[in-house]
């Protein structure tokens, strides 16, 4: 297979409020974590609750409407892609981080929802 598919749906909620950077190239770039849920009986039929974080990493347009209506605790349906970088830390240690980079975002709540 020449090209494969590099495609991640999530649905969760926002882990902290966004953080924001503007690159020299007038690029906005927004970085927030973001929660999954899972919840599942274990086999003494206990019930799990299970929490996966993830690193979402959001661009131009869609960043400025993350700056602009998102915070920490919403409810949000993301795709995109995921990514691995690779970077040495102060000892010199390579290091990995993964991120999912955002292609799209809808909300799943209105502001109104949230009394």
């Amino acid at each position: 297979m020449k090209n494969g598919i590099n495609k991640v749906t999530l649905v969760g909620n926002v882990g902290e409020d966004p953080r924001f950077n503007q690159l020299e190239n007038k690029q906005m770039v927004a970085n927030f974590s973001f929660a999954t849920n899972e919840d599942y009986l274990d086999k003494e039929g206990k019930e799990v609750k299970k929490t996966e974080w993830h690193r979402v990493k959001v661009w131009n347009k869609r960043a400025e409407v993350v700056k602009n209506h998102v915070k920490k605790g919403d409810p949000l349906y993301i795709e995109g892609k995921i990514q691995t970088s690779s970077y040495e830390d102060k000892e010199g240690v390579k290091r990995y981080s993964t991120e999912i980079i955002c292609d799209n975002l809808m909300f799943l709540s209105s502001r109104n929802d949230k009394a």
